[in-house]
């Protein structure tokens, strides 16, 4: 690991809206005080001290989803979702900066959510440009397989919706037949999102790597599914 990344990975261990699950080897987080602590259905009274809903956003990355929605809708509470400590550093940063009190983020491996979110705990999930893993052997690994959308349903509200946001059309045609094959209601669901006006303000958001993608002349896609 180079200086800069392992400066942001011990950095964000001081962040009070940072919660860490360092070794992946247990069901608990360590907070900023480095205290062990137990999650599951405790985020809306033991980090947010209120009963506002709560978005997740999975593979979050720098956390511009994250950002830009608390900002948009102050009486939700937003939580960023990423293993990798350097990348959740940006964000955690940031919301400290613009004193955003209703985001948090964790850093935890994604097939291990079931282990710090209760039952119904969440209300909403974001996934934005995670990695399409390619490969046939790794489909289990995609975001939008269905291991994953067996513990989103058992994390979330009935009826709570998901957006999966990405450039590469093969994992979207695969997030399409994934859903269907689970049997989930397909909300929305549109190719080349910018070709035409957006039909929801929140897709206007880009994140770090979205930039990156439209400047290399690839097109954004986009659907909603209700759990």
């Amino acid at each position: 690991m180079g200086k800069e990344k392992m400066f942001k990975v011990n950095a964000i261990g001081s962040f009070a809206n940072v919660f860490q699950n360092q070794h992946f080897t247990n069901h608990k987080m360590v907070n900023h005080l480095q205290q062990e602590l137990e999650m599951k259905d405790k985020w809306k009274s033991n980090v947010f001290n209120n009963a506002n809903p709560i978005t997740v956003e999975l593979a979050c990355g720098k956390g511009d989803y994250t950002l830009a929605l608390a900002q948009k809708h102050p009486v939700r509470n937003y939580i960023g979702v990423d293993a990798k400590g350097a990348r959740i550093f940006t964000g955690a940063k940031q919301a400290i900066e613009k004193n955003l009190s209703n985001i948090a983020f964790a850093r935890m491996r994604i097939e291990n959510i079931l282990n710090f979110f209760g039952e119904g705990e969440v209300d909403e999930i974001w996934i934005t440009f995670p990695d399409p893993f390619p490969k046939k052997g790794d489909a289990k690994r995609r975001l939008s397989a269905k291991g994953f959308l067996d513990r989103y349903q058992k994390i979330c509200k009935q009826g709570a919706v998901v957006h999966f946001k990405t450039d590469d059309l093969p994992l979207f045609h695969s997030t399409k037949e994934s859903i269907d094959e689970f049997g989930l209601k397909t909300l929305y669901y549109k190719e080349n999102i910018y070709a035409s006006p957006l039909d929801f303000e929140e897709l206007n958001i880009q994140t770090y790597y979205e930039k990156s993608h439209l400047a290399n002349g690839r097109t954004i896609n986009y659907l909603q599914f209700q759990l």
